[in-house]
């Protein structure tokens, strides 16, 4: 697993109201927009906040859930890979439970992703996109 490259890409945070989020963020924590995402018909509604673009820095995700969903709302970190199918190979050997297993995310999309457990049942969301861990 040395081959592998990580590096921490973003902290999701569920949120009640995206636009005070987003205001409290920006304005009182001096933090910029570095990417935004609606997605009505998955009922959600995305920013991406930090102090750096985001190929290079770390960033929140903040995610507004718009949609009427059933499950409980819980936030998750993710973890840039450089080969997430052989990582993913090797979680699954290791016995790592998985919440989402290794698929190409939605059209128009450049990423892999997965999603696995800690030894807690914490989501750490793992993904790969095709320009790199710094993409």
């Amino acid at each position: 697993m040395s081959a592998i490259e990580f590096r921490f890409r973003h902290t999701m945070l569920p949120v009640g109201d995206l636009a005070r989020s987003v205001d409290f963020y920006t304005r009182l924590l001096g933090m910029k927009i570095v990417r935004e995402r609606n997605d009505p018909e998955g009922g959600q509604n995305v920013a991406y906040v930090g102090y750096g673009d985001e190929g290079t820095h770390p960033v929140l995700e903040l995610i507004e859930n718009t949609g009427n969903h059933d499950k409980p709302w819980a936030g998750h970190f993710a973890v840039a890979v450089s080969d997430l199918p052989a990582l993913v190979k090797t979680l699954e050997g290791a016995g790592v439970r998985f919440a989402r297993p290794l698929a190409q995310p939605r059209t128009g999309t450049n990423a892999y992703i997965a999603n696995i457990y800690d030894p807690d049942g914490f989501e750490i969301e793992l993904n790969q996109r095709r320009g790199g861990i710094y993409s």
